[in-house]
């Protein structure tokens, strides 16, 4: 059975949100395996067994979280050149426009040699300041239906062959 890796990190559960979303998709759309994973427990081996990626990430600082930059370095060198060609898709959960966060995980992508099958989703909450940033986020249905639809057609895309 092929499978669909959802790598991620969520500091105030918006990007775990998306993720379930993109995961239920998933599942309801093929006989795929879904794995779910935070991004501190994936490793080398779960990134290697996957056929396809979804990667998702909260904005930090304008940059993609660093427990996700963590994972990516601990799992880079592993997968290098041994993954080329998969597709990946990434979901960001940006407090503004999310672009350097999705730009990181592209060219982290980019050296894995995956192959792009969506636009990067990014959720904007706008949350600005200290306190907005550090507060419990609740991403709304029609962005958590835009995740979900992500998810189904990673799904439909790698259990088809598609992609």
């Amino acid at each position: 059975m092929k499978t669909l890796l959802i790598v991620y990190h969520s500091m105030t559960g918006g990007t775990e949100q998306m993720v379930h979303a993109a995961a239920g998709g998933a599942s309801d759309e093929s006989p795929l395996h879904v794995k779910v994973l935070r991004s501190v427990d994936a490793r080398p081996d779960d990134v290697l067994a996957a056929d396809g990626y979804i990667f998702a990430t909260p904005e930090n600082l304008a940059a993609m979280s660093g427990l996700m930059k963590d994972f990516f370095d601990r799992t880079y060198y592993a997968a290098l050149d041994r993954i080329n060609g998969r597709p990946y898709a990434t979901l960001v959960c940006a407090g503004s426009d999310g672009q350097n966060a999705v730009r990181q995980i592209e060219r982290i992508a980019t050296g894995w040699r995956l192959k792009e099958v969506a636009p990067a989703l990014v959720v904007c909450t706008h949350a600005q300041t200290p306190e907005e940033i550090l507060r419990a986020k609740r991403i709304d249905a029609q962005d958590l239906e835009k995740c979900r639809e992500m998810g189904a057609a990673m799904a439909a895309g790698i259990a088809l062959g598609v992609f």
